[in-house]
């Protein structure tokens, strides 16, 4: 079959495309093995069929998922599912088929599901392939969402040669992270694929491979430059680090910038509902976005982010259309502050707003300065409930090697008191060794009691 990206792989021939734990593969390995498996998948599928792709990344697997979106066909990318789990992702996504990806073992497994595919048909009708990606279900059952791959795929055939090497860091299963892979292929860049996703084995990867770009959370990257790695590897190859998913404090911005004084810091942005914007950073040191993508349009509603994208869902599988307008926008739930210049700040989600009595605290603001208080490493700012104002702000702090609990508590209610809005103010402290963390890097934010939160 002729398409531009297959032209694309074909043409990079010899460059280096992909390291993963079990070796070096050029571009031209990389093309066969995408050839090889569309006459694989050609022979064992009918178009429109739903295929879970259960792997994280590795040669092979890339290899299956590209020849999955040049072929027709329904991809369900899933990752570090229990069996629970995965029998419920095969259940709301009518999956015809799970194809296991192991380093050097593919294993086929039929389903017993009758499929509804009265959503898929959108894609068969169009004759292209599809995309199901599963909301994280940090705040409920989990989201099934049907993409246009092709529509999808074609966003990237604008991409120039490049000569770096990027760090494949967020998962297959998220929108982030296929935003990262489709941008590598159409570079003809490498691939730099880790074991797992702890500092130590980043850094090392990054001195070993000279990885040039990072993409990251804000909750991983504090995570690396709090560990031992940071100061054990040489990490100067960064050129850039790209950082997204949820909100990054100021404080941390700076701490960040800091360690890594010549690499250039880029906020990413994007939904699972409308796919990764284009955007630009005002400066390396500014959190101020600014949305230059010709495939997207956009408005702010009552302070919240409206998007309408070439790239938006064809619909949920499991769920109504309540968070779209009538004429296609989407609700993001994104609060965004407008700073002038078409510029945008991201400064919390609308679901995470606490209630103090009618006042709106956002958790980022008051995390941001909880920050830049000495002692604080990490903290995590949520609503407590109260018989009297309905809620008051409460912070769980990590604090740093040598401080004394009591003694950070006491600074901690001071220089808020002296610098923030009362409301604002932590009512209750807590202190614990580690914040909460999803497989993705995200700070988990819901918080139900702090019975729950096994306090040290």
């Amino acid at each position: 079959m002729k398409h531009w990206l297959l032209e694309r792989l074909q043409s990079y021939g010899d460059r280096q495309a992909i390291s993963d734990g079990s070796g070096q593969y050029t571009y031209a390995q990389l093309h066969q093995a995408v050839i090889d498996n569309l006459n694989f998948l050609e022979e064992k599928f009918q178009p429109g069929q739903k295929v879970i792709l259960e792997s994280d990344y590795n040669f092979n697997s890339i290899a299956l998922f590209v020849a999955l979106s040049l072929s027709r066909l329904i991809a369900i990318p899933v990752i570090n599912s229990n069996k629970a789990e995965l029998q419920n992702k095969i259940i709301v996504s009518g999956a015809d088929a799970l194809i296991k990806v192991e380093q050097s073992d593919v294993a086929i497994r039929w389903t017993e599901i009758k499929s509804d595919n009265s959503q898929a048909q959108k894609v068969t009708e169009r004759q292209h392939s599809g995309l199901i990606l599963f909301s994280s279900g940090t705040t409920g059952e989990p989201k099934a969402m049907l993409h246009d791959l092709t529509v999808l795929l074609d966003t990237y055939r604008d991409k120039r040669p490049r000569k770096l090497a990027i760090m494949v860091f967020l998962m297959f299963n998220h929108i982030g992270g296929i935003n990262t892979l489709f941008n590598i292929l159409a570079m003809g860049v490498k691939a730099v694929i880790p074991e797992n996703r702890n500092p130590e084995t980043i850094a090392r990867l990054i001195e070993n491979e000279q990885v040039n770009i990072l993409p990251a959370s804000p909750t991983f990257l504090n995570l690396l430059i709090l560990s031992e790695a940071i100061a054990d590897y040489d990490l100067s190859s960064i050129r850039m680090i790209t950082y997204g998913t949820e909100p990054m404090p100021e404080a941390l911005l700076s701490r960040i910038k800091q360690h890594f004084p010549k690499a250039k810091l880029l906020q990413t942005f994007g939904t699972s509902e409308t796919g990764i914007a284009r955007i630009k950073s005002r400066s390396s040191n500014s959190l101020d976005i600014k949305i230059d993508d010709p495939n997207l349009d956009y408005k702010v509603v009552n302070g919240e982010l409206w998007l309408k994208s070439k790239t938006t869902i064809l619909g949920y599988l499991n769920a109504g259309m309540e968070q779209f307008t009538d004429d296609g926008l989407f609700r993001t739930g994104d609060i965004v502050e407008e700073r002038g210049e078409s510029y945008l700040k991201i400064i919390g989600r609308k679901s995470d707003i606490i209630n103090v009595g009618g006042e709106k605290v956002l958790p980022i603001e008051v995390e941001s300065f909880l920050m830049s208080i000495e002692g604080v490493q990490d903290c995590l700012v949520f609503g407590k409930k109260n018989a009297l104002t309905g809620q008051n702000v409460a912070a769980i702090i990590v604090k740093k090697a040598g401080f004394d609990e009591q003694n950070l508590k006491n600074t901690i209610r001071k220089e808020c008191i002296r610098n923030i809005q009362r409301y604002k103010v932590p009512t209750k402290i807590y202190f614990k060794k580690a914040l909460d963390y999803s497989s993705r890097f995200k700070k988990i934010r819901k918080v139900k009691n702090t019975e729950s939160l096994n306090i040290e």
